[in-house]
């Protein structure tokens, strides 16, 4: 019998391993008509090791998948940052989209508009390659 009990602890350890590996680098989200608190605000460090031509540095796997159970007639995205924040959404369809300061005044970022059902995945980054804090707010409360 401690034979057996050896054997259990492996997987246990392996299983620990690989699915805290996944939680360290994002969050999955669900998201559901009238989600509260609205707006939801998530904290975290905008940037890391992959260079993308259009989003500047973004981390290997996304700060956030957002998994929405149905429509958003409207949902608007707010990120504000020190440094050259990016954006990049990857809808359900694998279609990448990246939203960057430089269009906003102050370092924020809003991206508003109609968001169909499915998971879309959230990198934030980082332009010039740092690490900043950042603060992305969720809405679906038009302005």
């Amino acid at each position: 019998m401690k034979i057996h009990q050896h054997w259990m602890v492996i997987p246990t350890v392996l299983a620990l391993m690989l699915g805290g590996t996944g939680a360290a680098h994002g969050s999955n989200i669900e998201l559901t008509p009238r989600f509260q608190p609205d707006p939801m605000v998530l904290n975290g460090t905008s940037g890391g090791d992959k260079s993308t031509p259009d989003c500047g540095n973004i981390a290997a796997t996304p700060n956030y998948a957002l998994k929405m159970s149905s429509d958003f007639q409207y949902l608007r995205f707010t990120l504000a940052s020190s440094g050259q924040p990016t954006l990049l959404i990857q809808d359900p369809k694998g279609k990448r989209t990246c939203v960057s300061a430089d269009s906003f005044s102050g370092g924020n970022i809003v991206s508003p508009g109609y968001w169909p059902q499915g998971t879309y995945l959230l990198y934030i980054g980082d332009r010039a390659g740092g690490h900043h804090s950042y603060t992305l707010s969720i809405t679906q409360k038009p302005d």
